[in-house]
């Protein structure tokens, strides 16, 4: 299998790859993930992904031939707000709070270059979660495992958060941040084979 550029330092994002057997290497994208208010809240985590793919293609030497870039960003979206990764603690509790008792959408964008043909195709994948009441000790528990740095909507499923989720409709590794059967499906239509 053709190496793979992931354009993100996510460690669950690495460990779906490994999962895979796809053979990458990590190249972090420089951009502003401020959220522009122009882009529609269901459109921000493609405009992401396809920005940080970008980002790594304008970083490396003009004449470097590149093969493949993958690219992704998780958003959580509620009553038409965005919440993305938390800026400090007290956000983080906000999110916690946001979310206490009620049900959430996670959208995951992948972009994908592909160096053959000069093109970056997108797929996104959608899923619903459900968080139980959090009590005041949980919140602050949870605050105090450190977990919620880095991780969009301030918490990790695949971790200790589980302890408070409730319900999930759809794809758990959607809200890990690399759906795997979108990924799968991508890689699939621009001819990149996983089955070898």
């Amino acid at each position: 299998m053709e190496p793979i550029i992931l354009a993100s330092s996510s460690p669950r994002r690495q460990e779906i790859l490994k999962l895979l057997n796809i053979p990458f290497q990590v190249i972090m994208p420089s951009i502003d993930e401020t959220v522009i208010q122009s882009i529609d809240t269901d459109d921000v985590a493609e405009f992401l992904a396809r920005e940080k793919v970008t980002a790594v293609i304008h970083s490396l030497p003009a004449q470097q031939e590149i093969k493949w870039i993958l690219g992704a960003d998780t958003i959580i979206i509620k009553d038409g707000h965005c919440y993305g990764k938390p800026e400090d603690i007290e956000q983080a509790e906000f999110f916690l709070r946001e979310f206490s008792g009620k049900t959430h959408e996670v959208i995951t964008s992948i972009a994908l270059y592909n160096g053959r043909n000069k093109t970056i195709t997108t797929k996104k994948a959608r899923t619903k979660v459900t968080f139980a009441d959090l009590s005041e000790e949980e919140i602050q528990w949870y605050l105090d495992t450190g977990e919620w740095h880095g991780a969009a909507g301030g918490y990790r499923i695949q971790s200790l958060a589980s302890c408070f989720i409730k319900k999930i409709e759809g794809s758990q590794s959607c809200v890990t941040g690399l759906p795997i059967f979108e990924l799968f499906d991508i890689l699939k239509e621009q001819g990149y084979s996983i089955l070898e």
